[in-house]
């Protein structure tokens, strides 16, 4: 994540983006990359007074920057439900030191299910793993489960290293099937969980497309980094003197269904033409 060219793709994007607008990195602006998981890494960002914090919306990053400071303004990229979490009042009008883009996770969990069920038309049992940072997904998945009368499996992850133990748990359960959100247990191991599911040979369908591209099966939703280049317009009307109390949230409004054809050859899954027509990148 540092410097210039980091190997992050999110943070290249980001600084693409910044690019685009006319800004230097080295001369207008310089980056300070932190990770999120503890206290101290936050506070000690904060103890710098930088002039603006992006923020990733995974995990509990953007509860520890609320807890940490109300003054630096916080852009959010890809916060699953700043409403709900109570980063900000409401999307139109956030009211306080936060704002940027949501992610609208929950609202495609049905969507997510409905093409799992058409990508493994076999399946009895879909398991859905979530974790604290991730809590009203399984919810949400029942009562859409339910109304389509599906039977869907709860497994719930509380540690890193419960990680292994889970992709056990539903495959000793008899799921067919894993839908995999983008938290922050599980976002920050794409290549653990992708590496898992094939030993456990269980198709997923994951949240977003970086476990896709670390050799999972199919993801659907907002394309993250387009997500992470558009922080960059909040950071440049912030920096222009913008208050974020008074910069809308937007939310996504194209999402891509990405398909990794090599993880399918593995998995002896044959994905049906309706399926590929709809896609919007194969991988192969």
């Amino acid at each position: 994540m540092t410097g210039s060219l980091p190997n992050n793709r999110n943070v290249r994007a980001f600084l693409r983006g910044m690019a685009e607008l006319g800004y230097v990195y080295g001369r207008n602006f310089v980056t300070e990359p932190r990770g999120t998981e503890a206290k101290s890494a936050v506070a000690d960002l904060v103890g710098l007074q930088v002039d603006v914090i992006v923020a990733t919306g995974a995990g509990t990053a953007l509860s520890l920057f609320k807890e940490a400071t109300t003054t630096i303004p916080i852009v959010m990229t890809a916060a699953p439900d700043p409403v709900g979490e109570g980063f900000v009042q409401n999307l139109a009008h956030p009211g306080g030191n936060f704002t940027g883009m949501s992610l609208q996770s929950l609202e495609l969990t049905g969507k997510r299910l409905q093409l799992l069920k058409e990508l493994v038309p076999g399946t009895e049992t879909i398991g859905i793993l979530w974790d604290s940072t991730s809590p009203e997904l399984w919810p949400t998945a029942r009562t859409f489960g339910q109304s389509h009368g599906w039977k869907l499996l709860s497994v719930e992850i509380r540690d890193f290293r419960e990680i292994a133990a889970a992709f056990n748990t539903a495959a000793d359960a008899g799921a067919g099937a894993l839908l995999v959100p983008a938290s922050g247990l599980l976002f920050s191991r794409t290549n653990q969980i992708a590496e898992l599911a094939a030993l456990r040979r269980l198709p997923a369908m994951y949240e977003l497309r970086p476990f896709v591209d670390s050799g999972g099966l199919v993801s659907y939703g907002a394309n993250i980094e387009d997500i992470w280049q558009r922080a960059a317009t909040y950071v440049d009307k912030i920096l222009r003197g913008a208050k974020p109390a008074e910069l809308p949230i937007e939310q996504p409004t194209k999402f891509e269904l990405v398909i990794n054809s090599r993880a399918a050859t593995a998995l002896g899954l044959t994905i049906s033409p309706s399926i590929l027509i709809r896609a919007d990148e194969v991988i192969d």
